[in-house]
């Protein structure tokens, strides 16, 4: 399981996905451009010394996230409110990886239609989203119950 981060702009947000990547032994690719340099405080801030226990992989473009994908044999699940199938209601393999868009504008619909799966956290009428380290913590969570469930009966 990874988490793939698209063009992200809010260092607070990055610096946390990126700390639970490393206290979850997750792998984490950044694609850029990303809103803010790798030495901003707050993206420092959040996620404290836990950046160097982590695996982050730098992507230059999202044409060159995809050949690493493609080369990998991973599949890209999309989470976006804009998706109609609940997250809950997927499986879960464990070479997948979890995309998360931009804060402020999600993802282009280029990525959007090259995603093999796009899903939704299901929210309250009435509300937009929920926090991008927040859904990645869910999403994250749910992927890894599933697969260590189907490890442990294998």
């Amino acid at each position: 399981m990874q988490i793939a981060l698209y063009q992200p702009d809010i260092p607070q947000n990055t610096g946390t996905i990126l700390r639970l990547c490393a206290c979850l032994n997750v792998a984490a690719h950044i694609i850029e451009p990303a809103g803010f340099p790798v030495s901003d405080r707050h993206f420092r801030r959040a996620g404290m010394d836990y950046l160097d226990q982590v695996t982050i992989s730098r992507h230059d473009s999202w044409r060159k996230f995809e050949e690493w994908r493609k080369g990998a044999g991973c599949r890209l699940l999309l989470f976006s409110t804009k998706a109609a199938r609940p997250y809950l209601d997927f499986r879960y393999r464990p070479a997948d990886v979890l995309l998360f868009g931009r804060e402020s504008a999600g993802v282009p619909d280029e990525v959007m239609e090259t995603a093999d799966e796009r899903l939704v956290i299901p929210v309250a009428a009435g509300m937009r989203s929920l926090n991008v380290a927040v859904s990645a913590a869910m999403a994250l969570g749910e992927a890894l119950r599933q697969t260590a469930h189907v490890a442990a009966n294998t």
